[in-house]
């Protein structure tokens, strides 16, 4: 006996077992008891506890706060409990029962749909006592069948419907039982659906606002052969007693577009679901992945402000939209400024977190962060939270604990245990720990790659026209500025752009160059020496007076060779992923960590790491001997990552 065989066995005897003591007991005795179980349920069962939260926030936190989306989970297993005691009832229900305990509201909708004489479709959802609702609706004085599959269990499925039987319902299983359904439905009687739970070969359709993989049987069967749909909703009113909720009969849209009638009539459908979702949330199933077929993604990028940061974030978000849309799902990037009021006290609180405890909390982000970030983070309904950076790795966690969303980093996250992230992407001069969830890059993340480069060039060539009749041998120039205790002095950089002019002439070689927001004023002035007036200089972009989208893509893309000033990592890293000749040349005061980078770059061949005075010589060296190039794929690499968690 496999072990699935061995629980299938003993839950079906525990239901043997207890169910007639439960049925002997009085009604506030089942009521205390499922009462109890509940609240024990939803402070041990973390895992689906986490997920019905996170779900209850996707659908209703718009209009409620993390207090109110954890008692409506609280509320849910409170009800869900009490639904698995109520199936040890059935074997209980009357006339005697329905009477003291249902209250049916709409009974004259049942009443018209079936005037039609097509048949009826009782759609509802999985919501509130579904089980035990099938077994009254069989006992509300018209003929009542059950469209049902078999469960993993068939011990306890046997069961289950031996219970249904025995209360009047007619079964019709799922598997080649089309035509039975279609006789039923001629023969003018009802027969019970549901319009959730699609799983992988359902339609995709809104559902709270994004789509959900929903079943469209039942719009499928009314549409070909007039049955009419009455919607229905179950709802518990206090105890043991509850409300059936029956719709007014669906009114089909039936045009000659059949697939867009379907799209349309289960937009709409869903809507009067939805409708009642949220009058008594604390009713629908929240514990499985409601969201789990989607077609749609949604990635959230925390911004602490800085450029370099932001710039990395979005590589990456662009690398999970090019995964996604081979398997035709759809991304919507949203990007959140988070301004941080005590970095260390929100570090520190954050390292003392549970996996599942701070569901419904948010202490740490609301006293921490700045009024306005935790409002948006807390409206913010991701499927995946990227950010960069040690200050914003915190929120990252915090952020996708409560929506049960992805959460990938880039670089070290601070204090934090890397295993407490999904995906960390760190670069290999920082040294990380081998894990499964750590990848290794050499670089930072760029969004570089033969599309983007050529896309860049075409909208550079657009600003600069002079750029359309180059040598076909150009040497871009990509330079940063000042950063913490290096200093981009006058002297390295008239060396530096003597020593290009000289390869430039012995090449016939055309200049294209830019600086950054971070090169300073008398660089920027030197710059307009060397090459306002010098006529290979085909463009000079100086960045803090007209700076261009597009110039260091630009320039990479229309580019044989490229110069790069040594200071800035993201810089290095975009040139050394382009498939070009990259030469950094040496400076003093980079610190370790950064002499680690270049020392990596250098060994791996992905760049020329040479001496200022030294560089025309190993230009025109390269140029002559056309070595192949080995461009960085940490885009490659990134991706197989992500393929694992996604």
């Amino acid at each position: 006996m496999n072990k699935n065989s061995l629980i299938d066995y003993l839950s079906c005897a525990l239901i043997k077992l207890i169910g007639p003591p439960i049925r002997l007991l009085p009604a506030g005795a089942i009521v205390f008891i499922g009462s109890v179980l509940g609240e024990v349920f939803y402070c041990f069962d973390f895992k689906r506890r986490a997920i019905a939260y996170a779900n209850i926030k996707r659908a209703l936190g718009e209009e409620m706060s993390p207090q109110q989306v954890s008692r409506v989970a609280r509320g849910f297993y409170r009800n869900f409990v009490m639904s698995i005691l109520e199936i040890f009832l059935i074997p209980r229900v009357d006339q005697d029962y329905i009477d003291r305990h249902i209250e049916v509201t709409g009974r004259e909708n049942i009443a018209r749909a079936f005037g039609k004489g097509k048949g009826v479709i009782l759609l509802g959802m999985h919501a509130g006592s579904w089980e035990l609702s099938n077994v009254i609706c069989a006992n509300l004085g018209f003929p009542f069948n059950l469209f049902v599959r078999d469960q993993k269990m068939p011990l306890l499925n046997d069961l289950l419907n031996s219970y249904r039987r025995q209360k009047g319902c007619r079964l019709i299983q799922r598997k080649n039982q089309t035509r039975a359904l279609i006789e039923v439905l001629k023969s003018n009687q009802a027969i019970g659906m549901t319009a959730d739970q699609g799983g992988a070969g359902g339609e995709q359709a809104a559902f709270f606002g994004k789509n959900a993989s929903l079943p469209t049987g039942a719009l499928r069967i009314a549409l070909r052969y007039g049955a009419v749909i009455v919607p229905a909703y179950y709802r518990r009113k206090k105890g043991l007693d509850q409300e059936f909720i029956f719709e007014p009969p669906f009114e089909l849209k039936n045009t000659a577009d059949p697939a867009n009638d379907l799209r349309e009539n289960l937009k709409n459908l869903t809507a009067v679901f939805e409708k009642n979702i949220r009058k008594y949330p604390q009713e629908y199933f929240w514990r499985y992945k409601i969201w789990k077929y989607s077609n749609q993604r949604k990635i959230l990028i925390l911004s602490d402000k800085k450029a370099g940061h932001l710039r990395q974030s979005l590589a990456l978000a662009g690398i999970i939209e090019r995964f996604f849309l081979r398997k035709d799902i759809f991304c919507s990037v949203e990007i959140i400024e988070v301004e941080v009021k005590n970095k260390f006290a929100l570090t520190h609180s954050t390292a003392f977190s549970g996996k599942y405890s701070c569901q419904g909390c948010l202490f740490c982000l609301r006293r921490f962060l700045a009024c306005e970030s935790y409002e948006k983070l807390w409206q913010a309904r991701p499927d995946i939270v990227i950010s960069a950076g040690s200050v914003l790795a915190p929120v990252n966690y915090l952020v996708s604990r409560q929506n049960l969303a992805r959460s990938l980093v880039v670089m070290r996250p601070s204090v934090l245990s890397t295993r407490r992230f999904d995906l960390v992407v760190m670069p290999q001069h920082d040294r990380p720990a081998q894990r499964k969830n750590i990848v290794v890059i050499h670089g930072a993340v760029n969004p570089v790659d033969p599309e983007y480069l050529k896309q860049q060039a075409v909208s550079l060539t657009k600003e600069i026209s002079s750029l359309a009749g180059l040598s076909g041998c150009s040497i871009g120039i990509l330079i940063g500025g000042d950063n913490k205790g290096f200093s981009l002095t006058e002297e390295l950089s008239r060396q530096v752009f003597g020593q290009i002019k000289q390869a430039a002439q012995e090449l016939g070689a055309d200049i294209l160059l830019t600086t950054s927001r971070r090169t300073p004023a008398k660089i920027e002035e030197l710059i307009g020496e060397e090459f306002a007036k010098y006529e290979p200089c085909k463009a000079m972009i100086i960045a803090n007076k007209k700076n261009f989208a597009s110039a260091v893509g630009g320039i990479l893309g229309l580019s044989r060779f490229v110069v790069v000033s040594p200071e800035s990592i993201s810089m290095i890293s975009e040139a050394a992923s382009s498939g070009k000749y990259v030469f950094v040349f040496n400076a003093e005061g980079l610190g370790k960590r950064h002499r680690r980078f270049l020392g990596i770059l250098a060994q791996h061949k992905h760049i020329y790491l040479v001496e200022p005075r030294e560089l025309a010589a190993e230009l025109i060296q390269v140029a002559r001997d056309n070595p192949a190039v080995v461009p960085i794929k940490d885009s490659d690499l990134v991706e197989e990552a992500i393929s694992k968690i996604l």
